[in-house]
């Protein structure tokens, strides 16, 4: 086996592994991360970035390289039943620069977050890598193993390799799964109709709710939402029965649908649910992002509050090298912060669930007089500044950056 001895080894090269990796770098310590994709030319659902993710990663630097390669802004969020608007949250409304909810490939940023990586010498990304194991020493994790002849030994082992995290699982970490939406969503993307819509809208016109937006390149996404578990029982009726169930779930796009999807290679099913690691931390080992609170996709929060993790990790992971103390007692500092933090936005989405995809005769009556009271409160307005920018005392630390 050959051997690579780093201070910390980042698992999963998403939003959160390489955010986070770009600060410890910039702070001239040496950084692994394993990514076990060869690229980033794959499917991703995590495309919205909130005003708070925006702005940290603008702080970065990498937002504006990231938006040449195409981003589209949505200046509102928008709830609807059969034609009328319920909910208008208008984010030009909230202080700027970055009020608007933004659609940005993810890979866009992936690619720039790792071109910025590259710039440190401290750096290194084993690219196309597994995880099979984790190095242990009197229960302190110590490193991971790489395939079969590979081990990476670090200060501190952080997964942040998703909601199906193998660090998580390798650690014997259990994870609870709530299903709190009680749907799934099957996403497809159509080709846009004259002008691009500037707004973000989940709308019922004929059957299950629909979550809508401006991707890029002149498609919009769609995400229908379906009974949960109850895709496989749709597909057994073939293509043409969901094709059906589409056009009257999306009433103007009737056509493209007839002439776009073609196949069930043309849909994706993701499997909603939040939850999360019943504990973030061991010694010697950090999770972050999906690999310790996972979300469901209405708010669009999880690349945000990923983001946000690397943010508030940072700092602390630096103290714990400076210490050579990565006991889960030095680690947990940074659990105690964030847990508040994760637990009020999964009590907001819950909120926001039950209110937008909820079905059955009292909730087509009562959502619409209760959205419109709740939409002139002060409550109503405090959560929308608290989806769009999360915990706003997490700062980027840029003090702690090594000189160049």
């Amino acid at each position: 086996m050959t051997d690579i001895r780093t201070d910390f080894c980042v698992v999963g090269g998403g939003p959160a592994g390489l955010t986070l990796a770009l600060l410890l770098a910039r702070s001239g310590v040496r950084v692994v991360v394993v990514e076990r994709s060869r690229s980033f030319d794959r499917e991703y659902r995590g495309e919205i970035l909130q005003p708070g993710g925006q702005a940290l990663l603008a702080e970065l630097g990498v937002l504006t390289p990231a938006r040449e390669h195409g981003a589209h802004e949505h200046h509102r969020f928008l709830l609807e039943e059969h034609g009328k608007v319920l909910i208008n949250g208008d984010y030009r409304r909230l202080p700027g620069p970055f009020n608007c909810l933004l659609s940005i490939p993810q890979r866009h940023l992936l690619r720039e977050l790792l071109a910025q990586c590259h710039e440190h010498a401290g750096f290194q990304y084993l690219s196309g890598t597994k995880v099979t194991g984790l190095v242990e020493d009197g229960g302190r994790v110590r490193g991971v193993v790489c395939g079969d002849d590979q081990v990476v030994l670090a200060h501190c082992v952080i997964g942040a390799d998703g909601r199906y995290s193998k660090v998580r699982q390798l650690a014997g970490i259990p994870a609870d799964r709530v299903e709190g939406f009680r749907q799934d969503v099957l996403w497809f993307k159509l080709s846009a109709d004259g002008e691009l819509p500037s707004e973000v809208r989940v709308f019922r016109a004929g059957g299950n709710p629909v979550l809508a937006y401006t991707s890029v390149r002149d498609r919009v996404q769609f995400g229908w939402t379906l009974p949960h578990k109850g895709y496989q029982l749709l597909a057994q009726q073939g293509l043409a029965h969901i094709k059906e169930q589409l056009r009257a779930a999306v009433p103007g796009y009737a056509d493209r649908i007839d002439e776009e999807i073609t196949s069930f290679r043309d849909l994706s099913l993701l499997d909603v649910f939040s939850g999360g690691a019943r504990q973030w931390v061991r010694d010697g080992l950090l999770l972050i992002g999906d690999s310790a609170h996972t979300h469901g996709p209405i708010g669009a929060q999880g690349i945000n509050l990923a983001i946000q993790d690397a943010v508030a990790a940072h700092p602390l992971l630096l103290e714990s090298l400076r210490a050579n103390d990565s006991s889960g007692a030095m680690l947990g500092r940074f659990v105690t912060g964030r847990k508040r933090d994760i637990d009020r936005m999964n009590r907001i989405q819950a909120v926001q669930g039950k209110a937008m995809l909820s079905a059955g005769r009292v909730s087509s009556v009562v959502r619409p007089r209760l959205a419109m009271v709740v939409a002139r409160t002060p409550i109503y307005r405090a959560m929308l500044r608290q989806i769009a920018f999360g915990n706003t005392g997490i700062r980027i630390r840029a003090e702690l950056f090594a000189r160049r």
